[in-house]
């Protein structure tokens, strides 16, 4: 029985050592074992705690607000140019709903993009030599390094000359092969004669659509078309939709059409491009030069107000919007285009 006893004994003492050395091979669960960042040195800690505070700040934009863009040229009763207005002075609305002018600025120092377009067909043949005698000192006057022109002619085809450049030296290269149709041209001509609708629906989509400045083509013709494919109203909307005036500059040869009216229609097609894009409108006269002209349009481009809105009517279909623009001043006159493409 003692021998039983002792056996016992024993035994318990082994369990209890056996139990000891258990308990000392599994440590107590650490609370922070859970955490990922605990086991991360206090550096990343600080780093992964920051980055998760920006990632809560951060904001998100939705890209379905569209701004509308406006350049405008406000005028005097007598015709001159009034450039110290704030943005408390416009009234805007679009379809006749009052909109709240969000962006406002005056553009004598933002870039500019021009296109300079020069009709080339057989009724300008008298006066072109004037034309780009006035293009040389306007240009050369007008551009400033961080702007950018291109020079395109139309006759019986449409024909970028240079392409957008900022040097005055391409430019000077260029201007005096904008000419006529040779004879042998002449000969082998095929379709229309002066393609007008078709050099603007051009510049507008190949170029003008793609700038990101202001943006204004410089007419140059007796604003007779005959052939172009598109319409003076596709011409029209086409400058709209890329956001671009129109200067439109009426210099006719007033024997090129002998007795007929073509004059006068080319007259109403030029002030209907230039009102309906916001641009201006110009007639050469013995009293009004070329040159005048576009020292006129040096002005007016060097003195406009910027303003953008974002419409309180979400586009759900694209469309043409009315646009109005007025001043609470009395007496003054606001040149502005008169409507713009909401694109959905």
């Amino acid at each position: 029985m003692a021998e039983f006893d002792r056996r016992r004994l024993l035994l318990a003492a082994c369990g209890l050592l056996w139990g000891g050395r258990s308990s000392a091979a599994s440590p107590q669960q650490n609370p922070d074992s859970q955490n990922p960042d605990s086991q991360k040195p206090d550096s990343q800690k600080q780093d992964s705690q920051k980055q998760e505070t920006q990632n809560q700040e951060t904001p998100t934009f939705s890209t379905d607000v569209k701004v509308v863009n406006l350049l405008a040229t406000v005028r005097g009763a007598r015709g001159e140019i009034v450039t110290g207005l704030s943005n408390e002075d416009f009234l805007l609305s679009e379809n006749g709903h009052p909109q709240e002018v969000r962006y406002f600025s005056r553009e004598s120092d933002l870039p500019l993009t021009l296109g300079l377009m020069v009709d080339t067909s057989m009724s300008q043949q008298k006066v072109l030599v004037e034309e780009r005698s006035a293009s040389f000192r306007f240009l050369d006057q007008v551009l400033r390094a961080q702007d950018q022109v291109f020079i395109m002619q139309f006759d019986m085809g449409v024909q970028l000359r240079q392409p957008l450049t900022s040097s005055r030296k391409a430019l000077n290269d260029v201007l005096p092969y904008i000419d006529t149709p040779t004879t042998k041209q002449l000969r082998i001509q095929s379709g229309g004669g002066t393609l007008l609708y078709d050099a603007v629906v051009t510049a507008a989509q190949d170029i003008m659509q793609r700038a990101r400045n202001r943006k204004a083509l410089i007419v140059l013709s007796d604003g007779v078309d005959t052939g172009s494919e598109a319409t003076l109203a596709q011409c029209i909307a086409a400058s709209q939709r890329a956001d671009t005036l129109i200067y439109s500059i009426l210099f006719a040869d007033p024997g090129a059409y002998g007795f007929s009216f073509a004059g006068s229609t080319g007259k109403s097609a030029m002030m209907r491009m230039a009102r309906e894009t916001g641009g201006g409108f110009f007639e050469v006269s013995k009293k009004l030069s070329v040159d005048k002209i576009f020292d006129r349009i040096q002005e007016e481009l060097r003195s406009q107000y910027s303003l953008g809105y974002v419409s309180g009517d979400p586009v759900r279909i694209s469309e043409f919007r009315k646009i109005q623009l007025t001043v609470k001043p009395k007496g003054l006159v606001v040149q502005a285009r008169e409507q713009y493409w909401a694109q959905r």
